[in-house]
């Protein structure tokens, strides 16, 4: 009697003990994400910019990523439904227009819930289309938005509430200091920095909300050097994670 109340008993914490174990190992689910790269203007080296935008995803320890070289996924409205964002980095000058189909699978992406992150001079892309530029909540155009010289810029943080930006500091990075982005919709700042070349305060990194999903507006991100500044890293890691998930888990 004694050895079958024993043996009960080793049998009951051996499952146990596997229970946890098996809670202990399992790793968190990472968040999926689609980093759509390529074209560019000659001053932007596109590959470099997209492999360390994935090279901090990465190394963040929470992200998925699969990066393409060419908008037209944005067809593929089965496909994008595997992500939970879209990182979006590439200037579309060599496609300037995609189908009504891509266009709607990318509003519908995000209407649905999913995370737009729309980084540095991606927001000049598709300049006809008009609803991307109200889906970057700020737009890139040609001949109007600028910049001054690439220098060391003192960026602000406008709002320590916000889970991206809460408990950062002011920071400098070296980098171009966009301005005179085009729109009227309403954006929650984030971060500005004082333009020279503008005379204004100019927005920075800023989100929206799109339908039920969210999208995260980063306008720094010249070059690796650009991006590799521990500022602009945290933007990136929190703000991804925010625009997928509505939360950083930091």
């Amino acid at each position: 009697m004694r050895r079958a109340i024993l043996v009960a008993v080793l049998l009951s914490l051996a499952i146990l003990g596997l229970s946890l174990a098996g809670n202990v190992a399992r790793p968190p689910a990472q968040i999926k994400v689609l980093l759509i790269t390529g074209d560019d203007v000659s001053a932007h080296p596109w590959r470099e910019m997209s492999e360390t935008t994935r090279e901090i995803l990465v190394k963040a320890g929470k992200f998925d990523v699969k990066v393409c070289e060419d908008p037209w996924i944005l067809e593929s409205q089965n496909g994008l439904g595997a992500y939970d964002a879209i990182v979006f980095t590439i200037y579309s000058a060599r496609i300037p227009e995609i189908s009504g189909q891509a266009q709607e699978n990318l509003l519908n992406y995000v209407k649905g819930g999913k995370g737009f992150f729309v980084q540095h001079l991606a927001s000049a892309s598709f300049p006809k289309w008009e609803e991307f530029g109200r889906l970057c909540g700020r737009k890139w155009v040609m001949g109007t938005s600028g910049h001054g010289p690439r220098s060391d810029i003192n960026a602000k943080i406008a709002n320590k509430e916000h889970p991206i930006t809460k408990g950062m500091s002011d920071f400098v990075t070296n980098d171009e200091l966009y301005a005179k982005l085009q729109g009227t919709g309403q954006i929650n700042v984030l971060v500005t920095a004082d333009s020279d070349w503008s005379g204004a305060t100019e927005p920075l990194v800023f989100t929206l909300d799109y339908g039920k999903g969210r999208v995260v507006h980063n306008a720094f991100g010249h070059d690796r050097k650009a991006l590799m500044a521990p500022g602009v890293q945290t933007i990136i890691t929190r703000g991804v994670e925010w625009a997928a998930t509505g939360k950083v888990t930091e």
